[in-house]
């Protein structure tokens, strides 16, 4: 009897351990594990949410191309929450289905989005979205494994909303706190994902105490690095060679490419330089990185000619290429176009960072995909996935422009 108690005993630890699944060091740091930023909205605004049997629709798609871990930005709607519950029916569905989460929380300044925010003190809506993210992440232990506090809030450019590295300092102390007294699980990783230059990779103006704080109390470093931006911003790192102009369409475009991929590569370098100096030793992933393929704005036909199809793919080859041979997590932006960023402009460059269309269409980007059948089966609002521009390249080709 004491015999079958104790192998009662061993089962049950094991069912426990195998529900909490792996560990977020052994997710993010295993290269066959595809990390993506994940939205799902469909609509024209976000008032319209995902339901559920969508969202597991899109989570099947990014399943076949090897996804196991999203990231999602707030809780301010039921996105993130609709996301888990999606998650959990799927595992209970299939026995196989595997899939992890980095939740994010919002963080903001207080007045932001208004004409005078107040960026030396905070929005007291931060404690609601705190404790949202805490309740979501002890009620699904096995799929949240990182916490993010706060998405690009620390860089200066977000001038509508940002805040100091203390007030990010604060919420991650707060949390870390939770977890030593075991109100959330110890085995949760928490970060702040953010611009690589307010990880102090870029300006000595974010070299501040409270920043050297900060990257003491992370556990790991999510940075951001979008050489797309930087087209229209610090063109420079564009500028051509001589023989450039001897060059075929596609090759000048591939030498270009290999331009910004080396960009984003110094960019998170940068930061690891800082912990450097700072001597202190912390993983670094990338939390954001994407190029657009389409722009109405700075980076289309009258900007810096940057968006196409043809220029993300080789920019998420070249990204994954380097970040799977390094074992850096590279969540890349994003999985799916969205259309309530720039409901003004249906061209605008931020509802077209997807790898998939907005109907479900796989860009250029995942065509060998539809060759090789992964997407049998699977679809979006019903539809089965197909190739954009009919996957006729000499068509996609004619909309590419060289920069």
């Amino acid at each position: 009897m004491l015999i079958f108690l104790i192998l009662v005993g061993c089962l049950q630890k094991s069912d426990k351990a195998e529900l909490k699944g792996l560990s977020p060091e052994e997710i993010l740091n295993n290269p066959e594990y595809l990390a993506i930023c994940y939205g799902g909205y469909r609509a024209t605004t976000r008032e319209i949410q995902p339901t559920i049997n969508q969202i597991k629709e899109d989570l099947l798609l990014l399943e076949a191309i090897g996804v196991k871990i999203l990231r999602t930005h707030d809780v301010h709607t039921s996105l993130a929450e609709n996301t888990l519950k999606a998650i959990t029916e799927l595992k209970k569905e299939r026995v196989d289905f595997e899939m992890y989460m980095m939740l994010g929380a919002w963080i903001d300044c207080k007045d932001a989005w208004t004409s005078n925010p107040n960026h030396n003190e905070e929005s007291e809506r931060n404690l609601k979205e705190i404790n949202k993210a805490v309740s979501l992440a002890n009620r699904y232990p096995e799929i949240v494994k990182i916490m993010g506090i706060g998405n690009e809030a620390m860089v200066k450019w977000a001038t509508s909303y940002y805040v100091f590295p203390k007030t990010i300092l604060k919420w991650v102390n707060h949390v870390q706190e939770l977890k030593k007294d075991g109100e959330l699980p110890k085995n949760l990783w928490v970060t702040s994902s953010d611009n690589f230059a307010s990880w102090g990779g870029g300006d000595g103006i974010y070299h501040t105490e409270d920043l050297k704080k900060l990257v003491k109390a992370v556990d790991y470093i999510s940075i951001h690095t979008y050489p797309m931006h930087d087209t229209h911003y610090n063109p420079i790192f564009w500028k051509f060679s001589s023989d450039y102009q001897e060059l075929s369409k596609e090759s000048k475009i591939d030498t270009l490419m290999n331009k910004s991929i080396e960009y984003a590569k110094s960019q998170y370098m940068g930061v690891k330089k800082y912990l450097e100096q700072l001597g202190i030793k912390k993983q670094i992933h990338i939390g954001e990185t994407g190029w657009a393929t389409q722009s109405s704005g700075f980076y289309g036909v009258n900007g810096s000619r940057a968006t196409d199809e043809y220029k993300q793919k080789i920019y998420y080859d070249l990204i994954r290429e380097w970040t799977k041979e390094e074992n850096i997590s590279c969540f890349f932006f994003e999985a799916f176009d969205e259309q309530w960023k720039d409901s003004g402009s249906i061209d605008g460059e931020e509802n077209n960072f997807g790898l998939f269309t907005l109907d479900g269409k796989a860009k250029y980007c995942l065509w060998e995909y539809v060759d090789n059948d992964v997407f049998k089966g699977l679809g979006r609002n019903g539809i089965a996935v197909r190739k954009s521009f009919n996957g006729n390249k000499k068509s996609l080709m004619d909309k590419v422009l060289v920069p």
